[in-house]
């Protein structure tokens, strides 16, 4: 992968006021972060409450692409509190993250829902950021690389999904919000298992890491060679944080 992306996951976290001092804040510092000759993509994800918000914010500038968190399976129907791809794509959101650990584990979202998910987000014209990634418990087991493997095959089985339109995010569940991190080692052989899983369009995708990335071991995992950005928890909130990831893709 040539380009890297950085994506700020922000979870259920916000507010108007807050939402706008973190952009300004990113927007700020974003020239310098990316450099001129860095070829680095960045984009925020907000609770979906705020998307609009985050459009009118974002308007007129390039640096600085929209996310969603999350996208329905269905196109339009009797679906309470769902959101739809196309409604998405109205508010200029350019990637979706779809299969984050979260949902699989609080809303029991199984891979067949994932995969449909991200065949809805791509019908709409989205990226579908698709997250991948195995328990401590499956880890212990040596299973890390067969749960990787079931998450992705389900996704690329799926009618509608084409490899080349895909960006994976690899985050080991033990490692998201607990302070713990893979080793750039540990991380790396996922990444590079995932390279081969896709063949021939290894090289179109990018593969993120989403295990606790932060401004301190960013440069160390982004130097790893199948490691093509982040997905990033925590530090996306803070945006010298997330400018300093920003920083540490486009030096590599």
């Amino acid at each position: 992968m040539g380009r890297k992306l950085v994506v700020g996951n922000w979870k259920m976290n916000g507010s108007l006021d807050a939402n706008a001092a973190l952009v300004r804040g990113i927007l700020d510092g974003l020239p310098e972060a990316v450099g001129t000759q860095a070829d680095v993509r960045v984009a925020v994800a907000p609770p979906a409450v705020y998307l609009a918000q985050l459009q009118a914010l974002l308007q007129g500038q390039t640096l600085l692409q929209l996310a969603a968190q999350d996208v329905s399976a269905h196109a339009a129907g009797a679906f309470t509190g769902d959101v739809a791809a196309a409604m998405l794509a109205e508010f200029d959101v350019r990637y979706v993250i779809v299969g984050h650990s979260e949902r699989r584990k609080y809303q029991q979202e199984s891979d067949a829902v994932v995969a449909q998910k991200a065949a809805a987000a791509r019908a709409a014209g989205l990226v579908p950021i698709v997250c991948l990634g195995e328990t401590l418990q499956e880890r212990d087991a040596g299973q890390a690389l067969a749960v990787v493997q079931r998450q992705l095959q389900a996704v690329l089985t799926q009618p509608g999904v084409a490899v080349s339109h895909l960006v994976l995010a690899y985050e080991p569940v033990w490692a998201i919000g607990t302070g713990r991190t893979a080793s750039p080692e540990q991380a790396q052989e996922v990444h590079a298992a995932l390279r081969r899983l896709l063949g021939d369009a290894a090289e179109q995708v990018a593969i993120l890491y989403g295990g606790s990335m932060n401004a301190g071991n960013a440069a160390q995992l982004l130097a790893q060679a199948d490691i093509d950005g982040g997905l990033i928890g925590g530090a996306a909130l803070k945006a010298h944080d997330f400018l300093a990831i920003v920083h540490a893709a486009a030096q590599q």
